[in-house]
């Protein structure tokens, strides 16, 4: 499996977190985020929208530094042989 992939998945995990961590302080972006909307589906906006750049920037390095790996593997698979 990618490395790239992987910490993707890994990231933007919800479920598990969800089930795992009851302290505030341990929670996830992708849990975090979630908490910005309310029970009646209000949420602050702007903030959110912040966040949400803020969470995706560490992907996108990742995915920057490991293109190279991502790009070989996918080239390898689809010879024939």
């Amino acid at each position: 499996m990618s490395s790239t992939l992987w910490f993707t998945w890994k990231w933007n995990d919800f479920f598990s977190p969800l089930l795992y961590l009851s302290e505030l302080r341990k929670f996830t972006v992708s849990l975090a985020l979630r908490m910005f909307v309310d029970a009646m589906g209000g949420s602050s906006w702007g903030a959110l929208f912040a966040m949400s750049v803020l969470s995706l920037t560490p992907v996108f390095i990742a995915f920057i530094v490991f293109q190279g790996y991502l790009i070989e593997g996918i080239t390898t698979g689809s010879l024939k042989g």
